[in-house]
Protein backbone atom coordinates (compact mmCIF):
# COMPACT_ATOMS: atom_id res chain seq x y z
CA UNK A 1 0.00 0.00 0.00
CA UNK A 2 1.32 3.61 -0.90
CA UNK A 3 2.59 5.36 2.08
CA UNK A 4 0.12 8.48 3.26
CA UNK A 5 1.40 11.40 1.24
CA UNK A 6 1.49 14.77 3.04
CA UNK A 7 -0.30 17.88 2.67
CA UNK A 8 -0.25 19.54 -0.43
CA UNK A 9 0.91 22.51 -0.46
CA UNK A 10 -1.40 25.30 -2.33
CA UNK A 11 0.31 28.59 -4.13
CA UNK A 12 -0.97 31.73 -4.43
CA UNK A 13 0.11 33.80 -7.68
CA UNK A 14 4.03 34.51 -6.82
CA UNK A 15 4.11 32.51 -4.40
CA UNK A 16 7.41 30.81 -3.37
CA UNK A 17 7.66 26.90 -4.95
CA UNK A 18 8.38 24.81 -1.95
CA UNK A 19 11.84 23.06 -2.04
CA UNK A 20 12.18 19.85 -3.73
CA UNK A 21 12.88 17.46 -1.64
CA UNK A 22 9.03 18.43 -0.49
CA UNK A 23 7.51 16.70 -3.19
CA UNK A 24 5.76 13.49 -2.59
CA UNK A 25 8.25 10.68 -2.77
CA UNK A 26 7.96 7.25 -4.61
CA UNK A 27 5.66 5.35 -2.60
CA UNK A 28 3.27 7.98 -2.85
CA UNK A 29 0.08 7.78 -5.29
CA UNK A 30 2.02 10.59 -7.27
CA UNK A 31 5.85 10.37 -6.73
CA UNK A 32 7.21 13.97 -7.43
CA UNK A 33 4.06 16.00 -6.86
CA UNK A 34 5.13 18.97 -5.68
CA UNK A 35 2.26 21.69 -5.30
CA UNK A 36 -0.95 22.51 -6.97
CA UNK A 37 -2.15 26.33 -7.61
CA UNK A 38 -0.43 29.68 -8.65
CA UNK A 39 -0.31 31.16 -12.04
CA UNK A 40 0.73 30.00 -15.31
CA UNK A 41 1.99 33.61 -16.40
CA UNK A 42 5.33 33.75 -17.60
CA UNK A 43 7.53 34.72 -14.72
CA UNK A 44 5.95 31.81 -12.67
CA UNK A 45 6.72 29.23 -15.57
CA UNK A 46 10.30 30.79 -16.04
CA UNK A 47 11.07 30.27 -12.11
CA UNK A 48 9.45 26.75 -12.32
CA UNK A 49 11.36 25.55 -15.09
CA UNK A 50 14.83 27.60 -13.56
CA UNK A 51 14.25 25.08 -10.74
CA UNK A 52 13.38 21.87 -12.28
CA UNK A 53 9.83 22.09 -11.72
CA UNK A 54 6.76 21.82 -14.43
CA UNK A 55 3.48 22.06 -14.50
CA UNK A 56 1.20 18.99 -15.80
CA UNK A 57 -2.72 18.67 -14.91
CA UNK A 58 -5.75 17.33 -16.87
CA UNK A 59 -9.13 19.47 -17.27
CA UNK A 60 -11.13 20.57 -14.08
CA UNK A 61 -7.99 19.97 -11.67
CA UNK A 62 -5.92 22.46 -10.55
CA UNK A 63 -2.52 23.60 -11.64
CA UNK A 64 -0.36 20.99 -10.50
CA UNK A 65 3.60 21.20 -10.15
CA UNK A 66 5.67 18.45 -10.43
CA UNK A 67 9.74 17.63 -9.93
CA UNK A 68 10.09 13.98 -10.56
CA UNK A 69 13.18 12.02 -8.75
CA UNK A 70 15.07 10.41 -10.91
CA UNK A 71 14.76 12.67 -13.84
CA UNK A 72 14.57 11.23 -17.32
CA UNK A 73 16.85 13.22 -20.06
CA UNK A 74 18.21 12.94 -23.38
CA UNK A 75 22.11 13.48 -22.66
CA UNK A 76 22.53 14.53 -26.69
CA UNK A 77 25.87 12.21 -27.19
CA UNK A 78 23.74 9.59 -26.24
CA UNK A 79 21.17 10.02 -28.83
CA UNK A 80 20.21 6.79 -30.97
CA UNK A 81 19.82 7.09 -34.52
CA UNK A 82 18.60 3.95 -35.18
CA UNK A 83 18.90 2.60 -38.44
CA UNK A 84 14.97 2.50 -39.64
CA UNK A 85 15.56 6.64 -39.02
CA UNK A 86 18.99 7.01 -40.40
CA UNK A 87 17.44 6.37 -44.14
CA UNK A 88 14.41 8.34 -43.84
CA UNK A 89 16.63 10.93 -42.60
CA UNK A 90 19.04 11.05 -45.35
CA UNK A 91 15.96 10.88 -48.01
CA UNK A 92 14.26 13.59 -45.84
CA UNK A 93 17.95 15.83 -46.16
CA UNK A 94 18.66 15.33 -49.72
CA UNK A 95 14.94 16.16 -50.88
CA UNK A 96 14.05 20.29 -51.41
CA UNK A 97 10.88 19.99 -50.77
CA UNK A 98 11.95 18.83 -47.46
CA UNK A 99 13.34 20.90 -44.20
CA UNK A 100 13.08 21.53 -41.04
CA UNK A 101 12.03 25.02 -39.48
CA UNK A 102 11.76 26.81 -35.67
CA UNK A 103 9.55 28.56 -34.41
CA UNK A 104 7.91 29.45 -37.87
CA UNK A 105 4.24 27.59 -36.50
CA UNK A 106 4.87 27.62 -32.77
CA UNK A 107 0.81 27.65 -32.12
CA UNK A 108 0.28 25.64 -34.94
CA UNK A 109 2.96 22.54 -33.41
CA UNK A 110 1.28 22.97 -29.65
CA UNK A 111 -2.35 22.87 -30.87
CA UNK A 112 -1.43 20.01 -32.98
CA UNK A 113 0.28 18.30 -29.97
CA UNK A 114 -3.12 18.81 -28.16
CA UNK A 115 -4.88 17.46 -30.65
CA UNK A 116 -2.89 14.21 -30.67
CA UNK A 117 -2.75 13.74 -27.23
CA UNK A 118 -7.00 13.67 -27.09
CA UNK A 119 -6.83 11.18 -29.77
CA UNK A 120 -4.59 8.66 -27.59
CA UNK A 121 -6.39 9.17 -24.70
CA UNK A 122 -9.48 9.91 -22.43
CA UNK A 123 -8.16 13.42 -22.15
CA UNK A 124 -4.91 15.45 -22.53
CA UNK A 125 -2.46 17.79 -19.88
CA UNK A 126 -2.32 20.25 -22.90
CA UNK A 127 -5.32 21.88 -21.66
CA UNK A 128 -6.43 25.42 -23.41
CA UNK A 129 -5.41 27.21 -20.43
CA UNK A 130 -1.70 25.65 -21.28
CA UNK A 131 -2.14 26.39 -24.58
CA UNK A 132 -2.09 29.82 -24.09
CA UNK A 133 0.25 30.12 -21.53
CA UNK A 134 2.97 28.23 -23.67
CA UNK A 135 1.90 30.27 -26.59
CA UNK A 136 2.56 33.71 -24.54
CA UNK A 137 6.17 31.98 -23.45
CA UNK A 138 7.16 31.47 -26.92
CA UNK A 139 6.43 35.40 -27.46
CA UNK A 140 8.62 36.13 -24.15
CA UNK A 141 11.42 33.87 -25.99
CA UNK A 142 11.40 31.45 -23.75
CA UNK A 143 9.24 28.62 -25.67
CA UNK A 144 10.29 26.77 -28.76
CA UNK A 145 8.70 24.94 -31.94
CA UNK A 146 10.98 22.76 -33.96
CA UNK A 147 9.16 21.71 -37.39
CA UNK A 148 8.80 19.20 -39.97
CA UNK A 149 8.12 20.29 -43.40
CA UNK A 150 7.20 18.56 -46.77
CA UNK A 151 5.72 20.21 -49.53
CA UNK A 152 5.34 23.41 -47.97
CA UNK A 153 2.71 21.18 -45.04
CA UNK A 154 3.49 20.47 -41.45
CA UNK A 155 3.58 17.09 -40.67
CA UNK A 156 5.18 16.90 -37.68
CA UNK A 157 7.20 18.47 -34.58
CA UNK A 158 7.61 19.47 -31.27
CA UNK A 159 8.00 21.93 -28.79
CA UNK A 160 10.19 23.02 -25.96
CA UNK A 161 10.92 25.63 -22.79
CA UNK A 162 14.10 26.80 -23.20
CA UNK A 163 16.27 29.23 -20.56
CA UNK A 164 19.58 29.73 -21.40
CA UNK A 165 21.08 26.39 -22.36
CA UNK A 166 18.67 24.62 -20.61
CA UNK A 167 16.22 22.82 -22.67
CA UNK A 168 13.10 21.12 -21.67
CA UNK A 169 11.09 18.90 -23.64
CA UNK A 170 7.35 18.94 -23.47
CA UNK A 171 5.16 17.14 -26.73
CA UNK A 172 5.83 15.97 -29.93
CA UNK A 173 3.26 15.02 -33.14
CA UNK A 174 2.87 13.74 -36.38
CA UNK A 175 0.44 12.97 -39.20
CA UNK A 176 3.15 10.99 -40.97
CA UNK A 177 5.80 8.12 -40.59
CA UNK A 178 8.94 9.27 -38.66
CA UNK A 179 7.92 13.13 -39.19
CA UNK A 180 8.33 13.82 -35.22
CA UNK A 181 11.35 11.80 -35.24
CA UNK A 182 12.73 13.65 -37.90
CA UNK A 183 11.81 16.98 -35.44
CA UNK A 184 13.62 15.44 -32.16
CA UNK A 185 16.51 14.89 -34.60
CA UNK A 186 16.69 18.21 -35.43
CA UNK A 187 16.65 18.96 -32.14
CA UNK A 188 19.33 17.06 -31.24
CA UNK A 189 21.47 18.29 -33.86
CA UNK A 190 20.63 21.59 -33.05
CA UNK A 191 21.80 21.19 -29.75
CA UNK A 192 25.17 19.71 -30.31
CA UNK A 193 25.72 22.71 -32.84
CA UNK A 194 25.07 24.72 -29.66
CA UNK A 195 27.30 22.69 -27.39
CA UNK A 196 23.65 22.01 -25.11
CA UNK A 197 24.34 18.45 -23.39
CA UNK A 198 20.70 17.25 -21.79
CA UNK A 199 17.19 17.18 -22.75
CA UNK A 200 14.99 17.34 -20.01
CA UNK A 201 11.96 14.27 -20.74
CA UNK A 202 10.21 14.74 -17.72
CA UNK A 203 8.90 11.31 -17.66
CA UNK A 204 10.46 8.03 -18.41
CA UNK A 205 8.54 6.40 -21.18
CA UNK A 206 9.72 3.36 -23.59
CA UNK A 207 9.65 5.55 -26.71
CA UNK A 208 12.22 8.04 -24.90
CA UNK A 209 14.15 5.17 -23.78
CA UNK A 210 14.84 3.31 -27.30
CA UNK A 211 16.29 6.65 -28.11
CA UNK A 212 19.12 7.31 -26.00
CA UNK A 213 16.92 8.75 -23.05
CA UNK A 214 17.85 7.76 -19.33
CA UNK A 215 17.01 8.39 -16.25
CA UNK A 216 19.42 10.65 -13.45
CA UNK A 217 18.94 11.61 -9.77
CA UNK A 218 17.21 14.99 -8.97
CA UNK A 219 20.27 16.76 -7.28
CA UNK A 220 22.19 16.05 -10.77
CA UNK A 221 19.52 17.12 -12.65
CA UNK A 222 19.09 20.31 -10.79
CA UNK A 223 22.75 21.14 -10.47
CA UNK A 224 22.63 20.91 -14.22
CA UNK A 225 20.10 23.51 -14.32
CA UNK A 226 21.20 25.62 -12.32
CA UNK A 227 24.67 25.70 -14.32
CA UNK A 228 23.32 26.61 -17.62
CA UNK A 229 20.16 28.56 -17.06
CA UNK A 230 21.95 32.05 -17.11
CA UNK A 231 23.66 31.60 -20.12
CA UNK A 232 23.52 33.60 -23.24
CA UNK A 233 20.77 32.29 -25.37
CA UNK A 234 21.85 30.51 -28.68
CA UNK A 235 20.11 31.70 -31.57
CA UNK A 236 16.97 30.23 -32.25
CA UNK A 237 17.51 28.86 -36.49
CA UNK A 238 18.15 25.71 -37.83
CA UNK A 239 20.77 25.05 -41.04
CA UNK A 240 20.82 21.88 -42.65
CA UNK A 241 24.41 21.37 -42.11
CA UNK A 242 23.56 20.56 -38.85
CA UNK A 243 22.46 17.14 -39.78
CA UNK A 244 26.40 16.00 -40.32
CA UNK A 245 26.48 16.16 -36.74
CA UNK A 246 23.67 12.97 -36.29
CA UNK A 247 24.24 11.43 -40.14
CA UNK A 248 28.29 11.59 -39.79
CA UNK A 249 28.50 9.91 -36.54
Amino acid sequence: MPNKAPALPWLNAGDAFPAPENAWGPDSDAPGLLAAGGDLDCATLRRAYGSGIFPWFSEGQPILWWITDPRMVLQVQHFRLHRSLRKPLLQFRADPACEVRIDTAFEQVITRCAQSARRGAPGTWIVPSMVKAYIALHAAGNAHSVETWVDGQLVGGLYCVALGRAVFGESMFTSQPNASKIALAGLVAWCRENAIGMIDCQQNTAHLASLGAAEIPRAVFLDHIRSVRECPNPAWVFSPLYWDHILSA
